[in-house]
């Protein structure tokens, strides 16, 4: 990836970690195509992209809808022409309740944004240039991608500093049954790290990265 204009498209650009890695592969020369559900929260993360705002192409997309995500991917191609980037940010958590009061509707809600939103993005971007299941996602994708010279890379976030997040300082549901807090990072180290990923040449891959916070009281939450 080392042509004068690299694409990528980040959904879930309008806060959190999707912000701070879009703001973070401005800098590092991408021209990012900004994705997400609410368009003042894209247009406030275009406007801290200052000098760089010029590069930005923001689009409001529901990505678990097929269509959606189809016509996000038409704009792209006819803005830039091209994709060199897709980093599946978008995602919801469940209710902080027990696994026995979580409705079929709310599990689906999830579902349908952090999984199906992921493969309908993935899909679309091959033809343009929930954890466990993602990770089948990401090893489907690498080895289909292989005759395309595409390369795939899952980074797995353990409490990025978020809206999401916040719930963490006030104490949520431990594995023993206790309630307590748990510390963040600041979701910069998480856009550091999808920029160096990025960055690499096409004949070398970071498949999997966990990025978390050191005291986290065990691996996998977040």
């Amino acid at each position: 990836m080392t042509e004068s204009k690299r694409v990528a498209l980040v959904t879930g650009a309008g806060s959190g970690v999707g912000r701070h890695s879009s703001l973070a592969l401005l800098e590092a020369g991408y021209h990012l195509v900004l994705v997400g559900r609410r368009e003042d929260a894209l247009e406030e993360t275009k406007t801290l992209a200052g000098v760089n705002a010029s590069k930005c192409l923001i689009v409001s997309c529901d990505v678990s809808d097929p269509k959606s995500i189809k016509s996000l991917f038409t704009v792209t191609r006819e803005q830039f022409g091209r994709l060199d980037l897709l980093f599946n940010n978008a995602g919801i958590g469940a209710p902080a309740i027990p696994l026995e009061e979580l409705t079929v509707e709310q599990w689906k809600s999830v579902v349908d944004i952090n999984l199906t939103g992921a493969f309908l993005c993935t899909q679309e971007a091959f033809s343009t240039a929930t954890k466990h299941a993602i990770t089948g996602l990401t090893r489907s994708s690498s080895l289909d991608g292989r005759s395309y010279n595409i390369a795939c890379g899952q980074i797995d976030i353990g409490n990025a500093e978020t809206d999401m997040t916040a719930r963490m300082k006030k104490g949520v549901l431990q594995a023993n049954g206790t309630t307590s807090t748990e510390p963040t990072i600041d979701p910069d180290h998480v856009a550091q790290a999808l920029v160096y990923m990025a960055g690499l040449p096409l004949d070398a891959n970071v498949q999997f990265m966990t990025v978390m916070a050191t005291q986290m009281p065990f691996i996998g939450r977040g």
